[in-house]
């Protein structure tokens, strides 16, 4: 017996989820965690599991993502066409193809100013460990080999390879899989709602400068290659900087020499409302990685952009001997064409913006609630830091904030994600008012059954 509008199965929901127990190694796989969800269909914010449950997308795929919604017939025939042409040949030394280059062409133009070339992969991790090494190499072809170290902040998520792994701000990334890439350094990251307990005083901006300053003085400016950042910490709790922390964090490293990789694989292309958030930023970027949504999420795809004199320095004197098979996959990068056309066309960004309102508005109870220590919503990302007390503000556990995350989707059929000590909605830009307000009263209803000791509460 199958359940109307879902496809029919090889196999029964419950005999899926065995098959995936006992084969499938998964994303941040924990051994605790023994449900399973077997998503099988997807249309615009709604996707359906192997139950037949059907499920209000409000986290973006799960992982920021999915900007033009799920289940698109005119991105299905971009990719049947592009496969009955050429399925894939590779962009190694002399090979190319079209749709790479168009694409290419395009996210140039996209770009902010002087940011005009593209090497391609296959999402944000490898996109990050581009970055990392042609800054590296960038700096040894000018003469500096000693430029190695890289800056990067706690609390931040630059992707999950060796590189980018050592890049991310979250410990339980590099826990036991040491020794991991030497010379990173970890600063703080800009953290307005626990100001106090990391600045003190001092305002923040002040703070952070002058960390920067001591640390590049303390390491030697002509040992560092480059600091990395997101323009909006996604992970970290959706955390925007104070104004013009950015543009000062650039005068430094401009002034010692030092590139700044903006990392961008969650804010690019619609998330905050804008092609590319660095610019509203002020942070005038060397280098910016880009994947999550650049595709749609119907092919895996990476971007790493960078300037010309990057470009040229890596591409001279021997070449940039780095590379992934599936780089410029021709359908990846024909899907990545139709899915800016897509934005631009439905006025994406526009309703970005949309949804960040009617976040602002749904999600404004919950600032009242005791368990609610601060809500940040920037653009389509919005994050409700839950605490044990607004007094002490001890965060909740992982775990009690992965209950309000279950509770959601049981009683609501609301995705969201826990992350960390922080619950977070990231929906596809696609989004509606009704949506938006479904998944917000969802989450406020949740979070009001919180009990101070972070159990919930019977509904």
């Amino acid at each position: 017996m199958t359940t109307p509008g879902i496809p029919p199965l090889s196999a029964p929901a419950a005999e899926l989820e065995d098959l995936d127990r006992k084969h499938l190694v998964r994303s941040m796989h924990r051994g605790d965690i023994t449900d399973r969800l077997v998503i099988v269909k997807g249309q615009g914010s709604t996707v359906w599991d192997a139950r037949g449950n059907e499920l209000l997308d409000a986290a973006g795929g799960g992982v920021w993502h999915s900007p033009v919604g799920h289940g698109r017939a005119d991105l299905a025939e971009v990719a049947a066409k592009q496969i009955k042409e050429i399925e894939f040949f590779t962009s190694l030394l002399e090979f190319t193809n079209e749709k790479a280059i168009r694409l290419a062409e395009r996210l140039a133009q996209l770009a902010p100013a002087g940011i005009n070339r593209v090497a391609f992969s296959s999402g944000g991790s490898e996109a990050v460990e581009t970055a990392i090494k042609a800054a590296r190499l960038y700096h040894t072809r000018k003469g500096s080999p000693d430029r190695t170290w890289i800056l990067a902040r706690h609390y931040s998520f630059h992707g999950a390879t060796y590189g980018s792994g050592t890049a991310t701000g979250f410990p339980p990334m590099q826990a036991g899989v040491g020794p991991n890439l030497p010379h990173v350094e970890k600063l703080s990251p800009p953290y307005p709602y626990r100001a106090k307990q990391l600045y003190g005083d001092v305002d923040p901006t002040d703070f952070l400068v002058k960390e920067l300053e001591d640390t590049i003085e303390r390491i030697g400016a002509g040992n560092i290659a480059a600091m990395i950042g997101e323009p909006i910490m996604a992970g970290g709790g959706v955390l925007a900087p104070p104004p013009g922390y950015w543009k000062r964090v650039r005068e430094v490293l401009s002034k010692n020499g030092i590139l700044l990789i903006a990392d961008e694989v969650v804010t690019a292309f619609g998330r905050i409302g804008s092609w590319f958030e660095s610019a509203n930023q002020g942070m005038d970027a060397d280098i910016i990685t880009a994947a999550k949504g650049i595709a749609g999420g119907y092919a895996p795809l990476g971007a790493t952009l960078m300037t010309d004199d990057i470009a040229d320095t890596l591409i001279g004197d021997g070449g940039f001997f780095h590379g992934y098979t599936f780089q410029g996959h021709p359908v990846a990068c024909a899907l990545g064409l139709a899915t800016l056309d897509i934005i631009e066309r439905e006025g994406l960004l526009e309703n970005a913006r949309r949804i960040q309102g009617w976040f602002e508005e749904g999600l404004a109870p919950a600032r009242e609630l005791p368990n609610v220590g601060d809500v940040r919503i920037e653009g389509t990302l919005a994050a409700l830091e839950l605490v044990a007390d607004k007094e002490t503000t001890i965060p909740l556990d992982w775990s009690q904030v992965e209950a309000v995350a279950f509770e959601t989707r049981k009683a609501h059929g609301v995705i969201a994600r826990p992350y960390g000590h922080n619950f977070v909605l990231a929906p596809p830009l696609v989004f509606t008012e009704a949506e938006a307000r479904r998944a917000t009263a969802a989450v406020v209803e949740v979070v009001s059954r919180l009990r101070p000791d972070g159990t919930l509460a019977p509904r």
